[in-house]
């Protein structure tokens, strides 16, 4: 049994490494404050607007999270931990101070990079710190401080118009250099991944201490399954085995449909949206900070269930809620209703990603692959949520832009091809995805891997 102090001790090493969520959550939103005053500073169009401006750090997400697994492989979670703190730090400094379009995507690019490769360290050490009761909620912090930061960078935005006149731009970036920093001073102090030092290190009486001090229960028959090797674990291509292909497909299809319910599309363009739909600009930023808010306190509900319902049943709980809300949304602007009625809707449709996909898809990903291979499964779902991700936000200009916009006087069919894809995620749900709630990780690998 766990005592006090070492299940507070796992808790704050664990929210350590999720505080990497926060600065990833506050600089994915924090750019749609500045989204407008720097196109109108650099006169973009809406297709350089769209890549170089509002999607350049996603870019940079899918280069970290698709070159992030090597190197958390091979130097460990904690260095590379850091080394996304720096990221963040140089990049929130060198956006806020940048006098040209192209210096200000260099230092976001090398902030996404930080993100994309937070996304697969953060998950990956804190699953394998994690005991199997814990490890759903743990793993979700960082789900938690993602949302936590978009509420945080909603709320600075809404604070920070006004403060700078024309710079308040750089005002809004430039705030994120004070918790990079706080981030990267506590990241020291946390240890290095008991699972990480058996099966890269082979360093057994670190690990064993590690785990002891994490309280972590029947340490020695935990040790002795993860130094039962696979046959193949050395090989090249002992990740893109056959015996993989239900995993890898399992953590292609969470991560695609993560991003194609629209998740970013609406955190990267909510003023632009709630503009859209009849609410002054000062109004929107507000109305930002409903969508922020919502998504934290259903965040705690989700927080809350996935160790108690389980991960499918929240997935399931999420895409009813995501074609509700996505339908309504997509009929409230073809019909011209309120702005209070869309709002409700698109609030609706934020809880419905909190409690489904937002609490799971980390948490998911993290635990469906084997130990020797975990980092490399999650740089592939990383990679792919972020793929996805920058393409949306990088296009989303070509259809709402205000000028140009292909659907720049009704945005309907956006949301109702979303409501679409939600439709196939749920009948994915019901038909593909395993419960992985209170099974250890071990256990995991011998039911989901393939002989």
């Amino acid at each position: 049994m766990q005592t006090t102090n070492q299940s507070a001790s796992l808790f704050g090493i664990s929210l350590t490494a999720a505080l990497a969520g926060f600065i990833f959550g506050f600089d994915m939103v924090v750019i749609s404050g500045a989204d407008k005053a720097i196109q109108e500073l650099w006169q973009t169009s809406p297709w350089f607007h769209g890549f170089f401006i509002m999607s350049m750090a996603l870019w940079g997400t899918v280069i970290g999270s698709i070159f992030g697994g090597a190197p958390t492989e091979k130097y460990g979670r904690k260095k590379i931990l850091m080394l996304v703190g720096i990221l963040f730090t140089i990049s929130s400094v060198g956006s806020a101070l940048a006098n040209d379009p192209y210096l200000f995507s260099f230092f976001r690019l090398l902030g996404g990079i930080g993100i994309g490769i937070s996304s697969v360290a953060a998950p990956t050490y804190i699953s394998e710190i994690s005991t199997a009761q814990s490890r759903g909620r743990l793993v979700a912090m960082y789900q938690f401080n993602i949302v936590f930061g978009i509420l945080i960078a909603y709320l600075s935005n809404y604070f920070l118009e006004g403060i700078g006149g024309e710079n308040d731009w750089r005002w809004m970036l430039g705030v994120m250099t004070i918790p990079s920093l706080i981030y990267s001073l506590m990241v020291l102090g946390i240890p290095e991944s008991p699972r990480w030092l058996i099966a890269k290190k082979q360093d057994a009486e670190g690990a064993k201490k590690v785990m002891h001090a994490l309280g972590m229960e029947d340490v020695d028959a935990v040790m002795a399954s993860m130094a039962s090797p696979s046959s193949d674990k050395n090989s090249s291509t002992a990740f893109l085995s056959s015996k993989h292909r239900r995993i890898i497909l399992l953590a292609f299809m969470v991560a695609f449909f993560n991003q194609v319910s629209g998740i970013n599309f609406i955190l990267y363009y909510a003023p632009r949206i709630l503009a859209a739909a009849g609410l002054a600009e000062q109004e929107s930023l507000l109305n930002s900070i409903a969508i922020g808010g919502t998504n934290l306190v259903f965040t705690f509900v989700g927080l809350y269930l996935i160790d108690r319902l389980g991960r499918k049943t929240l997935l399931i709980l999420g895409s009813l809620g995501y074609i509700l809300s996505l339908c309504m949304v997509a009929y409230a602007f073809y019909a011209a209703a309120s702005p209070g009625f869309l709002l409700f809707f698109l609030l609706l449709f934020i809880a419905s990603h909190a409690v489904g996909q937002g609490a799971v898809i980390w948490v998911f990903i993290s635990e469906i692959f084997p130990n020797h291979i975990r980092a490399k499964g999650q740089a592939l779902g990383a990679s792919v949520h972020w793929v996805f991700a920058a393409l949306i936000t990088l296009v989303a200009p070509v259809f709402i832009d205000d000028k140009e916009g292909i659907f720049k006087d009704n945005p309907w069919p956006i949301f109702a091809f979303f409501a679409a894809m939600m439709a196939w995620q749920l009948i994915w749900v019901l038909t593909k995805v395993p419960e992985t709630k209170g099974i250890s990780l071990e256990q995991l690998e011998k039911d989901l891997v393939q002989d």
